[in-house]
């Protein structure tokens, strides 16, 4: 029997691998896009103590590994009396570690925002809360879709550091399967294709994301 009959026939436990780490990444990157969006909501207006602290924040996360802030989440705050299931903490920790990363992608495109449109607004009566859904928040997310796109990259392949907490995902199902037959390239080419396969359906949905804010005017570029 070659590698690859033995990999097929160990093709459920790469199935089941494989949509445990699209759960995750699904659950983690949306609420990493809510919290991004969220931190440069807090960020608007004039400068604060809380808007200073906020960036602080922002920038720690950004400066962190995230196979730390992994580990602190699953192994150290059992320390402090608050235990989170494998599964939770990873979703967590890239929910919180990208929804900074999104926050500093949007919050650079804030700032050579045109002030004209938002002045506009407020003439006609715009709340910032209204403001911000309407007017300003769409246009960002248009026009930083490479950057988001490479962003959802990278939380894809983040995923595979859970492997290190014991979450159950696409990197252990290729480490159990090496383990067990020792045919590490096989099964690690497998998780890479399917790393692949992913990231180019991630490519065509921004491009055509892109398509559709050109036709609503949302992206000038």
């Amino acid at each position: 029997m070659s590698n690859w009959d033995i990999l097929w026939q160990a093709r459920d436990e790469f199935w089941t691998g494989f949509l445990n780490t699209m759960q995750i990444f699904g659950l983690s990157i949306t609420a990493a896009f809510v919290i991004g969006c969220f931190m440069l909501y807090l960020l608007e207006g004039r400068p604060s103590v809380g808007k200073l602290s906020l960036r602080v924040f922002i920038d720690g996360m950004r400066m962190l590994p995230f196979l730390m802030l992994a580990y602190l989440l699953y192994y150290g705050l059992p320390t402090l009396g608050v235990r989170l299931d494998a599964w939770w903490a990873g979703v967590g920790a890239l929910a919180v570690y990208h929804g900074c990363y999104f926050a500093e992608i949007f919050r650079g495109s804030r700032l050579v925002f045109p002030q004209g449109q938002i002045e506009a607004a407020q003439a006609h009566g715009f709340t910032r809360a209204r403001m911000f859904v309407r007017l300003i928040l769409p246009q960002i997310v248009m026009q930083t879709r490479p950057l988001i796109g490479n962003q959802l990259i990278y939380a894809l392949k983040d995923t595979a550091f859970l492997v290190i907490i014991t979450v159950r995902e696409l990197t252990a199902a290729a480490n159990s399967l090496s383990g067990t037959y020792f045919i590490p390239t096989e099964a690690f080419l497998v998780v890479i294709g399917f790393y692949w396969a992913v990231s180019i359906a991630m490519e065509i949905i921004i491009k055509q994301c892109g398509r559709f804010g050109a036709r609503r005017g949302l992206d000038h570029a």
